[in-house]
């Protein structure tokens, strides 16, 4: 039997039981788009990971700290002997090594901003222009990135950074209240201050209790203590808004940018002869005589030397993580998710194929005849086989290319309507590559023909002389 005939008679045969065929495939359209949109949010999530790690160098990205350093600031402890800091001079060595591309040097720190009745934290990125300029931000319209021949410093915002701000009035934020601070980050100028510690011992010195705050002054005054200088206010003002709504979350959305000269500038300013919060000091606690930087980010000429530049690094004495190794950690953890989102869709297209195995049978028994008599005129056991078995891959082909259209509309639906800045990353949260599309469609047939193997068996076994006799 020709298989143009094996075709045509399977798709009749389909055809004549249209509402069984229907339910069937409907069994497997389900199992297929609950693997397919399993995967794709798995898929969406790496995608973001991906597009995170080429915001901040690529795989060829290496972050370098200093020895025994926290990461957000270096070093801080009395003892020397045995520490590596990332000073200039680190800086200039890293910029000799081979396959290095660029070497910039990153300063993290905390302040305060205020802004008329509105108070908030924020975390100051310090960085060179070159290594802002790095960093592809995408901007909201008319922002730039800061000048560092500006008389003031200025500072590029995370569009989260306001959620950071409360009402000094109610001690309410936006996530308490829903509503933006009224404060326009490029426009208008803010207060930023520099020294946290003293700031909050002038707050509690002045709000220092409405039952006793006079006899507190008095017996300090008796004691000739001075109270606490409040720090200085230095005006800053916005160069501009890093794209995205307070409520899209990027590894960018609650940093603050700024020229790193001129924020050492500021530093050394205002604590003028005292150490620098998250500088180190000498044993005797006077300033390090040297500015330490919190990391320096290195770019390697090629991913296929970031290993090896990685390994010079290392035996310099220093910490450092290459966004290689990030990629490989979060593959391995992504693959783990998929695995297990995948498998709780597998088990809807399993149910597809009992419901596949139990319409295969089904038509053997209502065909008995017909097998009897294709086996008389002499067609073969093979012949045979082959058209209850097409008949199953036809109907896993029909369910997973209407599984897939189906698992398309709602990832387009769940992108649509969910934001994936609400649950931490960037982009899309459902994301269907185009091998995907193609490897359910060809699992939907294989289970389907799997599903009809056992029934395509069971014709062939029938004894044609019982089969005619039968109905």
């Amino acid at each position: 039997m020709r298989w143009s005939d094996l075709l045509r008679m399977s798709i009749s045969s389909l055809k004549r039981r249209k509402l069984r065929t229907f339910l069937t495939v409907l069994g497997v359209v389900i199992g297929t788009a609950s693997i397919v949109v399993m995967i794709s949010l798995g898929l969406g999530l790496q995608e973001s990971m991906y597009a995170e790690v080429e915001k901040n160098g690529g795989t060829t990205g290496i972050t370098v700290t200093g020895k025994e350093s926290s990461g957000m600031y270096p070093g801080g402890s009395s003892d020397e002997e045995g520490k590596k800091y990332i000073t200039d001079d680190v800086i200039k060595e890293l910029r000799t090594l081979g396959n290095v591309k660029s070497v910039e040097p990153v300063y993290n720190l905390s302040a305060i901003a205020l802004k008329g009745r509105y108070e908030g934290s924020v975390e100051l990125c310090g960085m060179t222009p070159e290594g802002i300029q790095s960093l592809n931000l995408a901007l909201e319209a008319g922002g730039r990135l800061p000048d560092p021949g500006s008389a003031q410093l200025e500072l590029l915002y995370g569009n989260a950074v306001l959620s950071n701000f409360y009402d000094k009035g109610t001690g309410k934020t936006y996530w308490d209240t829903g509503e933006a601070p009224d404060i326009d980050l490029k426009n208008d100028s803010l207060f930023l201050i520099l020294d946290q510690d003293s700031y909050y011992q002038s707050q509690n010195t002045n709000t220092g209790g409405s039952s006793g705050g006079s006899e507190g002054g008095a017996e300090a005054g008796s004691q000739g203590q001075q109270p606490p200088t409040a720090p200085k206010k230095y005006v800053v003002k916005g160069s501009g808004v890093i794209a995205g709504g307070m409520d899209n979350y990027s590894m960018d959305s609650f940093k603050v940018y700024c020229d790193l000269d001129k924020l050492r500038e500021y530093l050394k300013k205002e604590f003028s002869g005292r150490v620098i919060p998250g500088q180190p000091s000498t044993k005797s606690g006077k300033p390090y005589s040297k500015f330490v930087y919190s990391s320096a980010k290195v770019q390697a000429d090629d991913m296929e030397n970031v290993e090896e530049l990685a390994g010079t690094i290392r035996s310099l004495g220093y910490n450092v993580e290459t966004n290689a190794e990030y990629i490989d950690s979060m593959k391995k953890q992504f693959a783990m998710v998929q695995a297990v989102l995948g498998g709780i869709g597998a088990v809807s297209l399993l149910v597809a194929a009992i419901g596949i195995a139990n319409t295969m049978m089904m038509s053997i028994y209502e065909r008995t005849k017909e097998i009897g008599v294709m086996k008389v005129i002499g067609c073969g056991l093979k012949n045979i086989r082959q058209l209850f078995l097409l008949e199953a891959a036809f109907i896993g082909l029909a369910g997973g290319i209407i599984g897939n259209i189906l698992s398309l509309t709602m990832s387009v639906v769940i992108n649509m309507f969910v934001s994936g800045g609400s649950l931490g990353v960037t982009g899309n949260i459902s994301f269907i590559p185009v091998w995907l599309l193609l490897v359910s469609t060809g699992f939907a047939v294989l289970v389907g023909t799997a599903a009809g193997y056992f029934p395509a068996r069971r014709a062939m076994s029938l004894s044609p002389l019982e089969a005619i006799r039968s109905q």
